[in-house]
């Protein structure tokens, strides 16, 4: 656990934090379709990631109030991204699903931000992209911690 209170850990938290916010930036330009925003990238992603769900599930998992969530769903149902369908337990809920247009959208998207990240590794020598390799699962586990 890091020990904020340890200068080797401060510096190491505020490298990680500056090193994940800047790819990040540079991530969201290799995007594949420019009209969608990140949130509705991330809420089309965990549609991908955990399946159906519905407004109230996807607002949780996006740290996002339900009206918003709201909003959002009926954007990308209006572009034709996800489907809404009746709860099979509860009628006066809607289940939202990604469309078939979707999930080539996405899968065009991570190929072209791999593509750009590969790109980028071969910058790497040897020993860091081993380093890299061992790390992504940390980094994995850290992106889905709260």
């Amino acid at each position: 656990m890091p020990d904020l209170s340890h200068g080797d850990d401060v510096a190491a938290v505020n490298a990680l934090r500056s090193a994940i916010m800047r790819i990040g930036r540079r991530l969201k330009h290799q995007r594949v379709d420019e009209s969608l925003s990140p949130t509705e990238m991330s809420v089309l992603g965990t549609l991908a990631r955990c399946g159906s769900a519905t407004p109230g599930e996807l607002a949780r998992k996006e740290h996002v109030q339900p009206p918003s969530m709201t909003r959002i769903v009926a954007l990308l149902e209006a572009k034709g991204l996800v489907r809404l369908e009746p709860h099979p337990e509860d009628r006066r809920q809607k289940v939202v699903s990604q469309t078939e247009t979707a999930e080539a959208m996405l899968e065009e998207s991570r190929r072209k931000r791999n593509a750009w990240l590969a790109q980028l590794a071969e910058g790497l020598d040897e020993e860091e992209w081993e380093k890299l390799r061992a790390a992504a699962p940390v980094l994995e586990k850290l992106a889905h911690l709260q």
